[in-house]
């Protein structure tokens, strides 16, 4: 079965680059399609904890019903907050935002919401997410996958470095945050293919954590 492209004119223009030989023309073609296809984002990447121990534990269909749910949690707070859903996958959600004010004020209201959403479901449907957020020229292809730098050490961060419960953000994407948008964070190191760079975790409370006092 032959699949046809989203976008055949991307496709094309990859095929183009792949078969230039000489340098110069290569480079025009990459500016081509950063000219078309790219911009400056603010990425934003979510990702579910607990994956191998919950499956394991419970089973594949017990995990994919609590992907289903943050899918439902997450979806309209993005969009809400001026952001674009690239993709989810698997327990994963790509997103992009203007500027990182809003990325970071989208991960903290998320977090609020899944906080208060455990409160009404048993520990072993608990929904816990790390995010990670960063600033740069992004790629966006078929409208439905992101490539560059920032979306790179986003993922790190929400994927790999990131723990439940926590939002890091890159110190460049941070040092776009104004003052009066009242977003604090911890300076932190982070180790991001084999470089090391400073990165903040973002300063929130649950509404939980606040009755706890």
């Amino acid at each position: 079965m032959h699949i046809q492209p989203k976008d055949p004119a991307l496709q094309e223009i990859l095929l183009n680059y792949s078969q230039e030989s000489d340098l110069t023309k290569r480079k025009e073609i990459e500016e081509e399609i950063w000219k078309r296809y790219g911009s400056a984002n603010t990425a934003f990447v979510l990702d579910m904890s607990g994956f191998s121990l919950l499956t394991r534990k419970y089973g594949i269909v017990h995990y994919l019903s609590m992907i289903r749910r943050m899918q439902l949690t997450v979806e309209p707070i993005i969009m809400g907050h001026g952001g674009r859903i690239i993709k989810f996958e698997a327990d994963n959600c790509f997103a992009v935002f203007p500027e990182p004010a809003a990325a970071a004020r989208t991960a903290i209201t998320i977090q609020h919401a899944l906080a208060a959403s455990n409160l009404l479901t048993s520990e072993d449907m608990d929904v816990h997410v790390a995010i990670g957020i960063d600033y740069g020229k992004i790629l966006i292809l078929n409208d439905d996958d992101m490539y560059g730098d920032a979306v790179n050490r986003a993922c790190k961060m929400g994927e790999d470095i990131g723990k439940a419960d926590e939002i890091l953000i890159s110190k460049e994407a941070m040092d776009m945050i104004p003052e009066d948008a009242q977003i604090e964070g911890k300076l932190i190191e982070v180790s991001i293919g084999g470089l090391t760079m400073p990165a903040y975790q973002l300063i929130y409370r649950t509404d939980t954590e606040e009755e706890q006092q």
